[in-house]
């Protein structure tokens, strides 16, 4: 089992940054991708980044060169750095984490962005 915990979210004016944290506890190694995810108002969940545990990033084309996915491995911590932040980038992000073999798929509770124009 993983456990999944995000912080960092919150209200921000366009324009801004945040910074999304999530804590991973648990039977981590054999995670083989950690992701972050959101769902906007009244929308479906949608991918917002990943990252492989080889290090391999890839990004939705919407936030490409504004967000960055990262992981620190001493604090098994993956974070979200958002800049640039746009009206529509509001919505409740979540944390993800899957393991290939066997396939397990875990999420966090989610943490609420909201960017005010």
């Amino acid at each position: 089992q993983v456990q999944l915990v995000e912080s960092g979210g919150g209200l921000v004016q366009a324009g801004g940054s945040l910074r999304l944290s999530c804590a991973a506890s648990g039977n981590t190694f054999g995670i083989n991708v950690f992701g972050w995810y959101r769902q906007p108002p009244g929308k479906q969940r949608e991918l917002v980044a990943l990252i492989s545990s080889g290090g391999s990033t890839n990004y939705a084309d919407s936030v490409k060169g504004r967000f960055s996915i990262s992981r620190e491995y001493a604090k098994n911590t993956v974070y979200l750095q958002m800049n640039s932040l746009k009206a529509e980038d509001t919505a409740a992000y979540y944390c993800n984490a899957q393991s290939w073999k066997p396939h397990r798929d875990y999420w966090g509770q989610g943490t609420q962005v909201t960017v005010s124009s």
